[in-house]
């Protein structure tokens, strides 16, 4: 889609160049500061986009733009994606402006690269960590934890740099305005990566939702396999709550510590009193693993140089503006 002049300069400081990804009711766009020379992505959502809903459907996407915005700026930890700007344009677009990011996300590793080592794979999830614990310390479970949400980045001189995306979903437990967030007895979220506490509806559920959807990311990047492979999203949202995971070294002929194998089913235990306790725990479980050799920065900066010397700048994968689809098709694959 075409965007006037016009229609940029109402988007604050940000010119916007070109579309990176769309969804059902939201656009990503890269954009440029007119006065700093510094590259953005703007993510926004049009009036026209929501002609075609009912009234509570607009509501609550609106409602999900704002509390995604909110959630990503009042967090800080650098493996959480920074959020510069929201606002609303003359033609009541809302919009909020996030940094640029060069990456690749997990999903689209694996499917190109194969499983990962284990030592990069422990890397990454106690980035990960870092992120989560910060976001649940605030109140808030981020629900859609999944390898298209997580991207791994050249940051500067860093490599591997973790960023959690995509608080579109998020969950506050502060008991603030969330009856607005679902439809009635609509599970919310990934299938593939649901908890059991999410898929059976509960209405408590803290950090330990987002463990089990990392559990299962774990599960992903060590073997390349998600954790169940049913065909359609109502038979994975009951395999995670009826079945218990295939052990991961009967899922890949790579070399998995017994370790690092025990702390990802532990994630995927059915009951959250069973997995680790705080995001902060789990990392420390990571960090304590013996058998597993450390991933260096000379190994990640060479993984870069080999694979991706020239990626392309990237913010989002195109499911970011894909949360913005008509809701009630929240339970996607």
């Amino acid at each position: 889609m075409e965007m006037s002049k016009q229609k940029a300069e109402d988007l604050g400081s940000y010119q916007l160049d070109f579309m990176i990804g769309r969804g059902g009711m939201g656009e990503v766009w890269r954009a440029r500061h007119k006065m700093l020379a510094r590259d953005a992505a703007i993510k926004l959502i049009r009036p026209e986009m929501l002609a075609g809903v009912s009234g509570r459907q607009e509501q609550i996407a609106r409602r999900r733009f704002e509390l995604e915005a909110q959630a990503t700026a009042s967090l800080r930890s650098p493996h959480t994606v920074a959020l510069f700007d929201f606002g609303q344009t003359k033609d009541r677009a809302f919009y909020y402006v996030m940094e640029l990011l060069d990456g690749v996300d997990l999903q689209t590793l694996v499917e190109r690269y194969g499983p990962l080592a284990e030592s990069r794979v422990v890397k990454i999830l106690v980035e990960v960590c870092e992120s989560l614990e910060e976001a649940h310390r605030h109140g808030l479970v981020h629900r859609d934890i999944k390898p298209k949400n997580i991207l791994l980045c050249r940051l500067g001189l860093q490599y591997d740099f973790v960023k959690v995306l995509d608080f579109g979903l998020v969950k506050s437990l502060q008991g603030s305005d969330m009856s607005l967030m679902t439809l009635d007895g609509t599970a919310t979220g990934t299938p593939a990566y649901l908890s059991p506490e999410v898929a059976m509806g509960e209405a408590k559920i803290d950090g330990r939702a987002d463990l089990y959807s990392l559990g299962c990311v774990a599960y992903f990047l060590l073997t390349g396999q998600m954790v169940f492979n049913e065909t359609n999203p109502t038979a994975l949202a009951l395999a995670h709550v009826q079945k218990a995971p295939v052990p991961l070294r009967d899922r890949t002929e790579l070399k998995i510590s017994e370790g690092l194998e025990a702390i990802v089913l532990k994630l995927l235990e059915k009951d959250p009193a069973n997995r680790p306790r705080s995001a902060q725990e789990l990392s420390r479980l990571l960090r304590s693993l013996v058998d597993i050799p450390r991933w260096s920065k000379e190994q990640a900066m060479e993984w870069w140089q080999t694979n991706l010397p020239e990626t392309a700048a990237t913010v989002v994968s195109e499911t970011s503006a894909d949360k913005l689809e008509p809701v009630g098709a929240q339970l996607k694959g």
